[in-house]
C-alpha cells in the first residue's frame, strides 16, 4: 500500500477539494438512506394494524436515549394518525419516504459527479507528464525502446490506473462512510443480533464479491478523440528529432494539452452520466415500490391485515444495504494491487535518467564565428555497446559545405547528431568556435541549426503551420518568401486552399518532392547558420530532385553545410568531402582530387556511374 499512497501524494495534491466535497456528500447520503428506511417501521404498523400500545411525549435525557427517541417518533406518528387517520398518515410517510430517497439518491449521485473531475483531472496530468517526459528524454532512449509499447504505455496502462486506482479511490472514500453508519445502525436496533450475523457476514460478502461483474460502458465520441490523442502522441515519437532540431518542445506539448483538455471535458460528461444511472434507477425503483406499498397497504387496512414484524425488515434492510458497500470495498482491495502493477510501467518512462544534461553556468551560443571542431571523437551506443565511431578528427569552417560519404551504416548520419547533441560522445569532443558544445545551453546550441533530413517529416496540419514549425510569430509574407525560395510556392497556390491546407498524417497528401520542398522551406524560414542535409534528395524520382536540389542550392548560399549523401553527383562542388568506413574517416578531400586518388571514393563513383 505505500507505493498506492505515493501515487496519491503525486497527483491528487491539486484535487484535494474533491475529496472533502465526497465525503460530506457520502456521509450525508448514508444519514439520509437511514432515515429514509426507519419510516417503513410507522408505515408497516399503519398497515397491519400493529398499534394497540399508548404511547406519551417523554422529554429528552429522561431515560435511555434509545428509548426516548423510539418512544418519542411512535407519539408523534400516533398523534398524527389520530388526527388525520391511518390512510392519510400512511401517504404522509409514504411521500417523506420518496423525499428521503430523493435527498438520498442526490447525495449519492454528488458523491459520485464531484470525483469525477478529480478522475479525469488526474488521468490528463499523467498523460501531461508522461507526453513532456518523452519530448525532454534523448533519442538514445528510444533507440532502446519499442514506440507501440511507449504508446501502450501512455494509453492502455493511464487507463488501467484510472479504473483500479483513481476508480478504487472512489470507493475507499464511499464504503467505509456506509459501512460505519450502517453497521452503527444495527447495532442500535439490536447489538445481539448484529453480532451473530458479522460471524457469517464475511464469507457471504466474498462469495459476492467473486460471483459479481464490474460493467463499463464505452462511449463513441470518447474513442474519436482518444484515437486523436495516440495519432499525435505517435507523430511525437516519429518527429522527436525535428522537434528538437526546431526547438518546438513548447508549440507540441500545447497542442497536445488541448487535444488532451478536449477528451477530458468529454470524458467528465461521460463519466457524469454513468454515475447518474445507479441512484437514477434506485430512485425510480423505490417510488415503485412506494407505490405498491401503499395501495397494498390500503388493502390489508381494510382486511384488517396483522403482521407483527415491521423492526426486523427494517433491520433486514439496513442489513442488505450495507452488503454492496462491503463487496465494493473488497473490489477495490483487488483493483489497486492491479492499478499499481501498470503504474509501475508508467514510472519506467517518468523515471528514465536523460543523460544529455546541461552543465552548471552552462553558456548561450550567440553565433557562429569560426568552425565546428571534431577532436579523437569515439561513440557507441548504449544499447549494443559496438562501436560505431573511432577517432574521429574533422574541421568545418564557417562558410563551407563539407560532404560525408559512405556506405549505409558507415557511421555517417551518426557523426551528424552529435553536433546538436542528440548523443553526447564516448570520449574527445565537439566544439564550435573552440568551446565544447557541451558548455552551452541546448536551445542555444540547437537554434543555430537547421535540418533536412532524407524522409521530411511533415505533422498533420497545415502547410503553414509545417512551414512555420517552431518559429514564434512567423508572418504570412515570411512563410510565403520561405515558400518561394524552396521552390514550393508554385505548387502550394495550386492547392485549393492554399497555405492552409492540410498535408495529412506525416504529409500524405502530398507527392515526395514537395514533402521534402516543405520541409526546406521551413529550415530556410528558421534561417540558420549551420545546415544539415542528410541524404536530403535521396528517395526523390528525377524531377523532384531537380526542382529540390535548386532549393538546397538556394539555402545553401552563403550558409555553413555539412551535407550527407549517397548520390555522389550532388555534392560534386562540395569544399570538401568526408569519406567514411565503418565509423573512421578513411579519404578526404574535393571531388577531383577523390577520383584521382583511385581509392574508396573512385570505387563508389564507379558504381554510381554504370
Amino acid at each position: 500500500m505505500k507505493a498506492f499512497w505515493s501515487m496519491l501524494r503525486r497527483y491528487v495534491r491539486p484535487y484535494r477539494k474533491y475529496l472533502g466535497g465526497s465525503v460530506l456528500m457520502n456521509v450525508l447520503s448514508a444519514v439520509f438512506n437511514i432515515f429514509s428506511f426507519t419510516l417503513i417501521i410507522p408505515v408497516l404498523k399503519i398497515i397491519f394494524q400493529m398499534e394497540e400500545a399508548s404511547y406519551r411525549f417523554m422529554p429528552w435525557g429522561s431515560g435511555d436515549f434509545k428509548e426516548v427517541l423510539v418512544n418519542n417518533f411512535y407519539w408523534f406518528v400516533a398523534q398524527y394518525m389520530e388526527n388525520h387517520g391511518p390512510i392519510v398518515t400512511l401517504l404522509v410517510l409514504a411521500g417523506l419516504l420518496i423525499v428521503m430517497t430523493a435527498l438520498k439518491t442526490s447525495c449519492y449521485f454528488g458523491s459520485t459527479a464531484v470525483m469525477v473531475p478529480m478522475r479525469t483531472g488526474i488521468v490528463k496530468d499523467m498523460r501531461m507528464q508522461i507526453y513532456n517526459k518523452i519530448l525532454g528524454l534523448p533519442l538514445g532512449f528510444f533507440s532502446q525502446e519499442r514506440k507501440g509499447d511507449i504508446i501502450a504505455r501512455m494509453s492502455g496502462d493511464v487507463q488501467e490506473v484510472e479504473s483500479s486506482i483513481t476508480g478504487s479511490l472512489d470507493m475507499l472514500i464511499k464504503n467505509p462512510i456506509l459501512i460505519v453508519f450502517y453497521l452503527g445502525t444495527l447495532i442500535f436496533i439490536s447489538w445481539k443480533l448484529t453480532l451473530f450475523v458479522l460471524v457469517f457476514a464475511p464469507l457471504m460478502m466474498w462469495l459476492m464479491g467473486v460471483i459479481g461483474r464490474n460493467l463499463k460502458k464505452k462511449s463513441a465520441e470518447a474513442q474519436v478523440l482518444w484515437s486523436d490523442t495516440m495519432s499525435q502522441v505517435e507523430e511525437t515519437l516519429g518527429g522527436l528529432r525535428v522537434i528538437k532540431a526546431f526547438l518546438a518542445e513548447k508549440t507540441m506539448s500545447q497542442r497536445f494539452d488541448k487535444v488532451t483538455g478536449a477528451m477530458r471535458h468529454k470524458n467528465t460528461r461521460v463519466a457524469t452520466r454513468q454515475a447518474l444511472a445507479h441512484p437514477v434507477s434506485e430512485f425510480l425503483g423505490t417510488m415503485m415500490i412506494c407505490i405498491v406499498l401503499c395501495f397494498g397497504g390500503f388493502l390489508i387496512i381494510k382486511d384488517e391485515s396483522f403482521i407483527d414484524a415491521p423492526t426486523f425488515i427494517f433491520y433486514m434492510v439496513i442489513l442488505y444495504s450495507v452488503i454492496q458497500p462491503i463487496k465494493d470495498f473488497s473490489k477495490a482491495a483487488y483493483n489497486i494491487p492491479k492499478g499499481l502493477a501498470s503504474m509501475e510501467r508508467i514510472d519506467k518512462i517518468l523515471n528514465a535518467q536523460n543523460n544529455i544534461k546541461e552543465s552548471e553556468g552552462a553558456k548561450d551560443l550567440t553565433g557562429f564565428n569560426d568552425a565546428i571542431r571534431f577532436t579523437d571523437v569515439d561513440f557507441s551506443y548504449e544499447k549494443d555497446g559496438r562501436q560505431i565511431l573511432t577517432g574521429i578528427n574533422l574541421d568545418i569552417p564557417k562558410g563551407k559545405t563539407v560532404a560525408i560519404v559512405g556506405a549505409s551504416g558507415g557511421g555517417k548520419s551518426t557523426m551528424v547528431d552529435l553536433i546538436p547533441r542528440f548523443y553526447d560522445v564516448d570520449s574527445g569532443s565537439i566544439s564550435i568556435d573552440g568551446t565544447d558544445i557541451r558548455e552551452f545551453k541546448l536551445d542555444s546550441l540547437r537554434s543555430l541549426m537547421g535540418n533536412v533530413n532524407q524522409e521530411p517529416i511533415l505533422f498533420n496540419d497545415t502547410i503553414f503551420n509545417n512551414i512555420a514549425f517552431g518559429v514564434e510569430g512567423a508572418t504570412e509574407e515570411e512563410v510565403i518568401e520561405a515558400a518561394k525560395i524552396a521552390n514550393a510556392h508554385e505548387f502550394i497556390m495550386e492547392k485549393e486552399e492554399g497555405y492552409q491546407t492540410n498535408v495529412g498524417d506525416r504529409g500524405c497528401k502530398l507527392s515526395g518532392g514537395q514533402r521534402q520542398r516543405i520541409s526546406i522551406a521551413r529550415a530556410v524560414l528558421k534561417n540558420p547558420p549551420i545546415l544539415i542535409l542528410d541524404e536530403a534528395t535521396a528517395a526523390l524520382d528525377t524531377e523532384s530532385e531537380r526542382a529540390v536540389q535548386e532549393a538546397l542550392e538556394r539555402l545553401m548560399s552563403n550558409r555553413t553545410t555539412i551535407a550527407i549523401a549517397h548520390r555522389l553527383s550532388t555534392i560534386k562542388d562540395a569544399d570538401e568531402i568526408i569519406v567514411v568506413d565503418e565509423g573512421r574517416i578513411v579519404e578526404r578531400g574535393r571531388h577531383d582530387d577523390l577520383i584521382a586518388l583511385g581509392g574508396y571514393y573512385r570505387k563508389l563513383h564507379d558504381m554510381q556511374a554504370l
